[in-house]
Formats: C-alpha cells, sequence, structure tokens
C-alpha cells in the first residue's frame, strides 16, 4: 500500500457511519453480511447506507457481491492487512520494543479456537 491509498482508506474511516459499517463487516467474517442486513443494524436507509458502502468500496475497504436477490458485503481483509502494515512499516526504527503493543494486540483479537488440530 503506497501513501496515497492510505489516505483514500483514512478518508473514507474518517466518518463515523463508514467507522461502524467497517466494524460491523470485520466481525461478521469472510461472508458478509446482506445489505439490508448492514442498514438494519446500522440504523440508516438504504440510501443512506448505499452512500456510506460506495465510499468503503472505492477505497477498497469493502467488497460486494451479488447472491440472487441480495448483494453481501463483506471487509476487504487483505487491504485491512495492508493499511496495518503500512502504518507499521518502520515503526521500530531499531527499538523493537516499540511494536511490542501492536504485536500483542494482533493475538487478543483472534485467540485460537480450541481443540482445532494445527497442521
Amino acid at each position: 500500500m503506497d501513501e496515497t491509498e492510505a489516505l483514500g482508506a483514512f478518508a473514507a474511516l474518517s466518518q463515523e457511519t463508514r467507522l461502524r459499517i467497517l466494524r460491523l463487516l470485520v466481525t461478521s467474517g469472510p461472508d458478509g453480511l446482506a445489505a439490508g442486513a448492514v442498514a438494519e443494524a446500522m440504523g440508516v436507509s438504504s440510501s443512506n447506507l448505499s452512500f456510506h458502502l460506495a465510499q468503503l468500496e472505492r477505497a477498497g475497504l469493502v467488497t460486494s457481491r451479488r447472491e440472487s436477490r441480495s448483494i453481501l458485503y463483506s471487509a476487504a481483509y487483505p487491504v485491512l492487512a495492508d493499511l496495518i502494515r503500512f502504518l507499521m512499516r518502520d515503526c521500530c526504527q531499531g527499538h523493537p520494543e516499540v511494536c511490542v503493543p501492536a504485536l500483542e494486540a494482533a493475538p487478543a483479537c483472534c485467540p485460537p479456537e480450541k481443540d482445532v488440530p494445527h497442521v
């Protein structure tokens, strides 16, 4: 990710509804949610939701796909990972202790499931 792409992502996320939508989609997993479910969860009209989803999609933060009569929206996890890498790329500057809080936060967001064999 370059600086221009990062600025676009941050611009899209600098609005409360869009940030809330993205957080909802992140927690919904890779299958995503139908637009109607997102609108209901956010308490916004479908036209308002369409505007915000278009901004997030333009920034590359969400993807959409049609399934039957529904449009499903999902978080673009690779783009989110690129955004985090962009922010953390030069964080240490020879001082790895600076990055410890970020490294400790990553496993906390996705604890391993119990009884899942590791390959």
